[in-house]
């Protein structure tokens, strides 16, 4: 069969086909006819024209759509479903890979409409009063009968920008409308043409770097010896702000399955004052390969600054960026994720196990050697687990080649010595990666797309840092109202204000341990029980405090707003900062500037 062939053709005579439904066409032909011939309306716009015809016709179960038409002189209007379809590509049905449809049944229904030299419009002339199908019941089977107004597509382009998913546009669209025939492809192609007329005829990738450039953004691109795009850091503007605020532990981990050309994304993580997480910034790499690490690192090490370097890094055990980490920061301690730490020995030595009874032992031994208090403690517990496990030979080695060598990233004894703030683990970064996607909301998106995602989430990220910053400068703990915490009172954040008071009622109902490690002060950056007995009926000084956790010496500035400050030498100081800056940026941003 011809899919080209007339509707006719097919399916007989129009008189033919109001037998076969029982539709009396000739009644709703002379009705409609009537009605164009005594059309005495006029219309001040062709915009006003064409909406009050789609509405009647609408109302009739017919759609219509311009045919031919002149600007500002003539239209020519016809049913929806006239014309045949046009093999454009003439590739034979059989041949193709898309089972496509049309809706084009050459219906001869067409009319005629003129601006008058008045500047009014009117129907002037009717070429064929007649459908060759019937009426529908459902017009939200006809495209012309989704259309959105501006008013619709404007709402769908704020919401968009607020990251709302489709179906909940759509969703919102039906309650303020309650007649809207639009469905989800409405949507998703409103979308589409809104991106593509925001992009004003640039490619993605230009349309990202342009506005890199113009967004203040800190970033850097890589590409290989035939000029392709291979890699790309950048890091929004209040990210860069938190970054310099809170210097002292990040979290680094990939993710995966963000866009479409399926680059990993090393995504760091920072940790602030409230102990909450903020994204730091953003790598999208073409391999997790050691230079690849190493590369995005020292764009990392731009924004910290030339003596500044992480108290602490917490990582898996990806050995590429371990090593990456070694060289740009050599000085800074990186601790392994204990939990996915378990999780491989539970992959690896479980099936060595019979019963779950050994294996419930097995892991409270493990649990024991991790934990150790000091390298003696350590040592003792490691012969424990040789004498007791070694019938399992392949368990302890395992242990001893993959793990023992990296002990002192793990074990209490030497990861309680640096100030980490309670971040051992990097739950941070699947937090960070679960968030994230969900502003993503598909794999599928290109670098573009993904950016402007990322950047909505890190602006509302740092709308909710600046507010409870804000915040805690005015609110008081009930329990830290007394004489003891006075001088940390609005100056300390809540988190780390909690964890003094958790000491403090140790100190004071004498639950604390009999000895001092010293874990405590050094890991958190806070006295200790033992250590608040020197304070014991004086004031708890607010140097005793790490920085970390200080409040009321943070200020969140930015040149698009916030704080300003008119002495002349900081603005001095801010033209060098942007002199070194320029000379950090490449090229294209360099030409921009």
């Amino acid at each position: 069969m011809d899919i080209e062939q007339p509707f006719e053709c097919l399916h007989g005579s129009s008189s033919d086909l109001i037998d076969e439904h029982g539709i009396d066409m000739q009644n709703q032909e002379n009705k409609q006819k009537d009605m164009l011939e005594q059309f005495g309306w006029k219309f001040e716009s062709r915009k006003e024209l064409l909406g009050t015809l789609r509405e009647f016709f609408s109302i009739q179960g017919y759609a219509i759509s311009i045919k031919n038409s002149r600007q500002d002189r003539y239209l020519t209007i016809g049913c929806d479903r006239g014309g045949c379809y046009r093999n454009k590509w003439h590739v034979p049905l059989e041949k193709r890979q898309r089972k496509t449809t049309t809706r084009l049944i050459n219906c001869p229904f067409e009319f005629y409409c003129k601006r008058q030299d008045d500047g009014l419009w009117v129907v002037n002339g009717v070429k064929n009063s007649s459908h060759n199908h019937e009426p529908s019941s459902d017009m939200s089977r006809h495209p012309s009968c989704r259309r959105l107004s501006e008013k619709e597509i404007a709402r769908i382009e704020e919401m968009t920008r607020s990251g709302i998913p489709p179906r909940q546009i759509l969703s919102s669209l039906r309650q303020s409308n309650p007649k809207l025939q639009a469905v989800s492809k409405t949507i998703y192609n409103t979308k589409g043409k809104i991106q593509k007329d925001n992009l004003t005829g640039r490619t993605m990738i230009q349309a990202l770097f342009e506005e890199l450039c113009q967004g203040d953004f800190t970033f850097d691109v890589a590409y290989d010896q035939n000029d392709r795009f291979t890699h790309l850091f950048f890091a929004h503007p209040f990210s860069s702000i938190l970054t310099k605020s809170y210097t002292n532990v990040f979290v680094m981990d990939c993710t995966y399955k963000t866009n479409k050309y399926k680059m990993p994304l090393l995504d760091i993580i920072g940790v602030s004052s409230f102990n909450s997480s903020y994204n730091s910034c953003f790598a999208f790499l073409e391999k997790e390969g050691e230079g690849d690490y190493i590369w995005a690192l020292q764009n990392f090490s731009k924004i910290l600054g030339p003596t500044c370097h992480p108290s602490v890094i917490v990582s898996d055990r990806e050995l590429a960026l371990m090593n990456a980490i070694k060289v740009v920061f050599p000085s800074t301690r990186n601790l392994l994720c204990v939990w996915h730490i378990e999780k491989n020995i539970l992959a690896n030595c479980k099936p060595y196990f019979d019963t779950q009874d050994d294996w419930t032992t097995f892991l409270s031994t493990w649990n024991e050697l991790i934990n150790s208090q000091d390298e003696e403690a350590f040592n003792e517990a490691w012969k424990l687990v040789e004498l007791l496990y070694k019938e399992k030979e392949k368990v302890v080695c395992y242990i001893r080649k993959t793990w023992l060598p990296f002990k002192e990233r793990f074990v209490h004894a030497w990861t309680e010595n640096c100030a980490h703030f309670g971040n051992r683990v990097s739950s941070r970064a699947e937090g960070a990666h679960g968030k994230l996607k969900k502003y993503l909301q598909v794999s599928t998106g290109d670098l573009y797309q993904v950016k402007n995602k990322i950047c909505l989430a890190i602006e509302n990220e740092f709308k909710e840092i600046t507010s409870q910053l804000s915040s805690e400068r005015i609110r008081i703990l009930h329990n830290c109202n007394n004489y003891f915490f006075k001088e940390l009172i609005t100056k300390v954040s809540s988190f780390a204000l909690r964890k003094l008071v958790d000491q403090y009622e140790m100190l004071k109902h004498g639950t604390m341990k009999s000895t001092c490690t010293g874990h405590f002060m050094a890991s958190m950056g806070l006295p200790c029980a033992h250590k608040m007995i020197d304070w014991k009926g004086k004031v708890l000084p607010l140097d005793a405090i790490h920085s970390q956790w200080r409040i009321d010496t943070r200020s969140f500035a930015f040149f698009g707003g916030g704080e300003t400050n008119s002495n002349g030498e900081e603005f001095k100081r801010l033209v060098h900062e942007l002199e070194n800056k320029y000379q950090e940026w490449p090229a294209s941003q360099r030409e921009r500037v």
